[in-house]
């Protein structure tokens, strides 16, 4: 086996279920909504989306450098969620970044969307005060500035880079976390995601992409939890979210010789680009990155216990990544989960969070139900509508597709 795989030795997240990693993994076993009223914002009687995936706001006592003061010329909450994620997971890994080790810790952390919260602020400040930006406003604004504040706070000074894919920017910042391990470039990676996107002009903007879920007008009371609805007959749109997931990996070689625990490895992974539309996926591009992904693993597809989908519950892709799965899996297509339905679309980091979900499932043998689903017809999967399911997993496929034809594809292998 080779002694450059990376292998997982810490993960950290935060999400509509929650802000403890223990206790999201709970509610999503409950199959618990995280979906609830969008309060970010006053919402105008003409708004066209009122429901969201919201991250409960923490106590930043027991972390100083989350304290009021350090955050003060860093508004957006990126910032403070990507740092919290990331200091949690180095601690769960047992990694310390001392100066000898600093050289080689590399850093992926990306965002899809960035601090566009702190610019809508500041032009806001201008036009109803006349009050010129405040100094930080580009630089909250800038989506490489979360992997270079993770870098200033871990004291990471291997290479760094924003792995921006749209909603496969999790998964993509795990890939190329594992191609600087193979190269030989770093021992360690701070991998992962955030998004914290719910801001007028983007949730407004999915709306009217027709994206986004919207109340229709005759059923204005459907409860917000049964909104997301991935590869149910009836989905008609994501629900926008937030969040952010840490994933570190390590060379199964620097994790052995330091005494690190870890359960799960990358075994293989998948990219392609569709090359085809900016929002419209292309089955044989989504297909061959599921493909790949398993090939690059040293497998066949009968090898994969389950399918961690990316399943945004949009009727167009939801259907692509059927057919996608109907291909590879040759009709018999294993269980698989859509965490969006219980968490909503966190952008970038849903495939983060996402991921971290599925390891989790390796841990506990256990599959998260996929909630609100009534089946279609035209997919026939086994999404694991009943309940949670006890299911050994050796191998498990994770998908996350995102726009501009981003399509990134990872095989989990548990190895413990």
């Amino acid at each position: 086996m080779n002694s450059k795989n990376a292998v997982i030795v810490g993960y950290d997240a935060v999400s509509p279920l929650g802000t403890d990693m223990k206790a999201q993994w709970e509610r999503a076993l409950n199959g618990q909504s995280g979906v609830g009223d969008l309060t970010r914002f006053a919402i105008a009687d003409h708004f066209p989306v009122n429901i969201a995936g919201q991250v409960e706001d923490i106590d930043t006592e027991n972390y100083p450098f989350l304290s009021a003061r350090k955050l003060a010329l860093w508004p957006s909450p990126i910032f403070k969620y990507a740092m919290l994620v990331v200091h949690r997971a180095l601690e769960k890994s047992g990694i310390v970044i001392t100066p000898e080790i600093s050289p080689r810790v590399a850093t992926t952390f990306s965002s899809a969307v960035g601090g566009q919260d702190a610019v809508l602020n500041a032009d806001r400040r201008m036009i109803a005060a006349g009050k010129l930006p405040p100094p930080y406003t580009n630089p909250n604004s800038c989506i490489n500035m979360v992997g270079g504040k993770i870098s200033i706070l871990t004291n990471a000074t291997g290479p760094i880079t924003a792995t921006v894919a749209a909603c496969a920017t999790g998964v993509t910042s795990m890939i190329i976390g594992a191609m600087m391990l193979e190269q030989g470039r770093a021992d360690v990676v701070l991998c992962g995601a955030v998004d914290f996107a719910l801001v007028e002009p983007i949730v407004a903007g999915f709306a009217t992409m027709n994206g986004a879920y919207q109340i229709k007008p005759d059923h204005p009371d459907e409860p917000p939890g049964e909104a997301s609805r991935p590869f149910s007959i009836d989905r008609r749109g994501f629900v926008v979210s937030e969040g952010a997931g840490s994933i570190i990996i390590a060379t199964r070689e620097f994790a052995e010789a330091h005494g690190l625990k870890y359960q799960v490895e990358i075994a293989g992974w998948g990219m392609t680009s569709d090359a085809h539309h900016f929002v419209a996926p292309n089955l044989k591009t989504v297909t061959r990155c599921m493909a790949d992904a398993i090939d690059n693993a040293g497998l066949s597809s009968h090898a994969i216990a389950a399918v961690n989908a990316h399943a945004a519950s949009t009727k167009v892709g939801d259907q692509v990544e059927y057919e996608a799965l109907k291909a590879v899996f040759s009709g018999h297509i294993p269980p698989v989960t859509a965490n969006k339905s219980l968490i909503g679309h966190a952008m970038g980091a849903s495939s983060a969070i996402e991921s971290i979900f599925a390891i989790e499932g390796m841990f506990n043998s256990m599959v998260p139900p996929t909630i609100n689903y009534t089946a279609d017809p035209e997919l026939i999967l086994d999404c694991v509508p009943e309940g949670a399911r006890k299911l050994d997993q050796e191998y498990v496929l994770k998908n996350s597709f995102g726009f501009g034809g981003c399509n990134a594809c990872v095989v989990f292998r548990r190895v413990a």
